[in-house]
């Protein structure tokens, strides 16, 4: 098992990369303690059959840079094959500001080649290498050194055995048609918005059922005060304070620091020093927002006007689509998708591409009184009406 350390050994690495058609891509990071993920361990494998086309880069080694591997990210001549690529992309958009292209998720892949709804790298080795995967070294601590050879081993597999699956995938793409199917799925990995937090947005992830504008206003202040703490200091937002401490404080508005320090929620960190100047400076914020320019909750859904016993028909729908194509519920519709449509909405991501000809068109038919459904043993049919 080879571990690359310094750039030299990375760029010849990468040079002979860029003759084969493609490359195995995997990463080891730590992410329990930070903002921003920690890339520990890279790993790659171009076409063989053994550990022998395949290294470890090790990106914590004194001076090493990984411009060479950006490099061959830039390479479209060469496929990037990834498994779940999400956090990795991640990773190397904030370092490198590059992301692999082309790309090949073998996950996404495999939801459209029927191996249902997000199937684990475990699952595929079984299936398609046909072979065992030893995962006990999952949780190690990935930025300790010298790794240990049963780490090497069991990062090394994550590239290996990836070769096989990709092949396999890529093959039954091909052969069903399905090709750009995949890639439509992936045009969103290789977005920056996918990655991007922006602290006057951060508001809206935090789930509450409370539409009061001062409220609100508040939970956006405390919210993008958390969001630039968060990323100028590199720590889990979590770490600043939870969501249930944000929606309580939002409430209970503090106007100092006796009033933070009864709060029931609020970690003791927080209560004093800069997150706690941070949080009645929010607070303080919000109370001088002017009324127009409260923030406004996604009301769309709750007008919907979702005709349920529709919505219900749309499940049934679905499921015999999916298992008539062999494609992933979760890939083609989610139960959102299902009540927008029930509720008359037609401007939907579900209404068009692959989608449309899986399961859309179909969908909009029965939602027009065009098919029914009916029964053929323990199978769903559409009836032309």
């Amino acid at each position: 098992m080879r571990t690359l350390t310094n750039t030299q050994d990375l760029a010849a690495f990468c040079q002979e990369a860029s003759k084969h058609p493609y490359v195995t891509v995997d990463t080891e990071f730590l992410r329990e303690r930070t903002y921003y993920a920690k890339l520990c361990l890279v790993q790659l494998a171009m076409p063989g059959q053994d550990d022998s086309t395949a290294v470890l880069v090790d990106p914590l080694a004194e001076g090493i840079s990984l411009e060479p591997l950006y490099e061959l990210f830039r390479n479209r001549d060469v496929v990037k094959v990834f498994h779940a690529a999400r956090q990795d992309l991640e990773i190397f958009f904030i370092e490198g500001k590059v992301f692999p292209e082309p790309l090949f998720d073998t996950q996404v892949a495999a939801m459209v080649c029927g191996f249902g709804d997000q199937a684990g790298y475990e699952t595929l080795v079984r299936k398609i290498a046909k072979q065992p995967l030893d995962k006990t070294s999952r949780f190690t601590d990935w930025s300790r050194r010298p790794l240990t050879e049963a780490q090497k081993k069991y990062a090394l597999a994550d590239v290996t055995h990836l070769r096989v699956i990709y092949e396999y995938l890529a093959e039954q793409l091909a052969k069903t048609g399905r090709t750009q199917w995949v890639e439509e799925e992936l045009a969103v990995l290789t977005d920056p918005a996918t990655y991007i937090v922006d602290p006057e947005h951060a508001w809206q992830r935090v789930k509450t059922r409370t539409t009061s504008g001062k409220f609100l206003a508040a939970v956006r202040e405390l919210a993008r005060f958390r969001e630039i703490y968060a990323q100028g200091n590199n720590v889990p937002r979590n770490r600043v304070f939870k969501d249930d401490a944000l929606i309580e404080l939002a409430s209970t508005k503090p106007a100092n620091v006796q009033d933070l320090s009864r709060s029931r929620l609020l970690l003791r960190e927080a209560r004093r020093g800069e997150i706690a100047d941070g949080i009645l400076a929010a607070i303080a914020t919000a109370a001088r927002t002017d009324p127009k320019d409260f923030p406004k909750p996604d009301a769309r859904r709750e007008k919907l006007a979702v005709n349920s016993a529709l919505a219900d028909l749309l499940r049934v729908l679905l499921k015999s689509k999916s298992e008539e194509s062999g494609v992933a519920q979760k890939l083609i519709a989610s139960a959102s998708d299902l009540d927008e449509i029930a509720a008359g909405e037609r401007d939907l991501q579900v209404l068009r591409g692959w989608r449309h000809k899986v399961f859309g068109a179909d969908a909009l038919k029965l939602c027009e009184g065009r098919i029914a459904l009916g029964t053929d043993g323990s199978a769903v049919r559409t009836i032309e009406i």
